[in-house]
């Protein structure tokens, strides 16, 4: 069983940055991949970003190449999701999730474990 906690969600204007830690317990972080996704209201949940187990391989949803990185720490059993130059539309409660196999998928049924998620909120 895995335990995962979102922080780091919150208010920002548009170009600002957050960063967003998912801190996992019950399991260590090196046996299990790791993913993002997020959903805004009315929308169907999406894949953000994937880091596979051991953090050997990073992927990214187009709509974040190149202002969202994921991260994560061994030593502090922690996933992290940076995100820089936001938009008013990359407003969402994200969510991180856990899977038992190698690899980070885009598929949300694809995970074995989610925490509750976090608001970002981002203004015009």
């Amino acid at each position: 069983q895995v335990q995962l906690v979102e922080s780091g969600g919150g208010l920002v204007q548009a170009g600002g940055s957050l960063r967003l830690s998912c801190a996992a317990s019950g399991r260590a972080f090196s046996s299990v991949a790791m993913g993002w996704f997020r959903q805004a209201p009315g929308k169907e949940r999406e894949f953000v970003a994937g880091i596979s187990r051991g953090g050997g391989s990073t992927s990214y949803a187009d709509s974040v190449k190149g202002r969202f990185t994921i991260s994560g720490d061994n030593a502090k059993n922690t996933v992290y999701l940076q995100m820089n130059s936001l938009k008013p539309e990359d407003t969402a409660v994200y969510y991180c999730a856990a899977r038992r196999n190698p690899s980070a998928p885009i598929l949300a049924g694809a995970y074995d474990y989610w925490g509750q998620g976090t608001q970002v909120t981002v203004s015009s």
